[in-house]
């Protein structure tokens, strides 16, 4: 394996370098390679693993294969490196594993699912302190907002922030990522606040757009259209339920409404050691949901040079049960 993300999952190394070989004979032990800035790291990440060192780590571990197949990663591997692996490998046969390592990634464990929810819980409650200390206000800056956003999941215990917080105003709340800029808040405006915290390498998402002002009718329309089609998107999540089923449950409700040209994305992704990672829900996307399946449901409706709403939860796929939902900041139109 050479995706580190996936090195992570398998061994609980975190370092920017290295590759993992693991033999078909389940009697022998899996190889960890990395240089030597980690030797110490792995000693306390993985110390069950055999370590080998040598900076290049992919290269190294398939020198050790000799005759039979080489399974390796060939959604990550460039051109350069399948050609040093096929001279490495002494003759093996080069075959690809596809995306398996992700494939047990989708389905999250107990500690997985715990994470989860510290992540969210953290942007949950920094969000409820900004709204708290007035911190979305006239005359804020979007980027002043963010910051402040971002200050309050660490000051919560977030490791880092999930990614580049969104903060969109005004019009602006109708591009699905802005990124935040020096426009000055104003009464009247929608603000979509996109954003998430990580904990122990587990990541948070969520959406909420809210108003600053008594709210246009427009705004209001849009913003209950939305509603209804997350709430529809939430209902469809069960296992074995086809993720385009799921992705049309919310996608409907919007064109009924009108608007269905201006729901400009999937509904949801995929959400855990990485930010976007499966399962996609969307109208290409292909395959079923499974029990503990952790994925967001993200529906929007974008009016250009107007304004948007977006509103997105985190949640877990649960045999018979209702989602277990994550992210529990209200969802009623907030107006501020």
């Amino acid at each position: 394996m050479t995706r580190l993300v996936n090195v992570r999952y398998l061994t609980g190394y975190t370092g920017s370098n290295g590759a993992l070989l693991v033999p078909v004979d389940p009697a022998a032990p899996d190889v960890l390679c990395t240089d030597g800035r980690y030797v110490t790291q792995v000693g306390r990440q993985a110390p069950d693993l055999d370590l080998l060192v040598d900076r290049a780590s992919a290269a190294a571990l398939a020198a050790r294969v000799t005759g039979g197949r080489l399974g390796y990663e060939t959604h990550d591997v460039t051109v350069d490196l399948h050609a040093v692996l096929a001279e490495r490998a002494a003759g093996a046969e080069l075959v690809s594993v596809q995306r398996a390592v992700e494939a047990l990634r989708a389905v999250k464990d107990d500690a997985e699912v715990a994470l989860l929810r510290q992540a969210c819980a953290i942007a949950d409650r920094a969000l409820a302190e900004l709204i708290e200390a007035g911190g979305l206000r006239a005359g804020r800056t979007e980027r002043e907002v963010g910051r402040d956003l971002d200050a309050r999941m660490l000051e919560l215990g977030a490791d880092a922030r999930s990614f580049e917080t969104i903060v969109a105003t005004g019009p602006d709340s109708a591009v699905p990522h802005h990124r935040p800029t020096d426009r000055v808040l104003a009464r009247g405006d929608l603000v979509k606040l996109d954003f998430g915290a990580t904990v122990g390498g587990y990541h948070s998402d969520m959406t909420r757009t809210l108003v600053l002002g008594e709210p246009a009718g427009w705004q209001r329309e849009i913003y209950e259209l939305v509603r209804a089609a997350q709430r529809a998107g939430r209902e469809a999540l069960e296992p074995g339920a086809d993720v385009r089923a799921v992705d049309s449950a919310a996608r409907d409700v919007v064109a009924a409404g009108g608007y269905g040209e201006e729901f400009l994305h999937g509904l949801g992704h995929g959400v855990g050691l990485e930010i976007h990672e499966a399962p996609a829900l969307s109208p290409l996307a292909a395959g079923t949901l499974a029990d503990r399946m952790a994925v967001t449901v993200e529906p929007g409706v974008y009016l250009a040079g107007r304004g948007g709403v977006r509103i997105e939860d985190t949640l877990v796929v649960r045999d018979g049960a209702e989602p277990d939902l994550l992210t529990t900041t209200t969802k009623d139109l907030v107006v501020l």
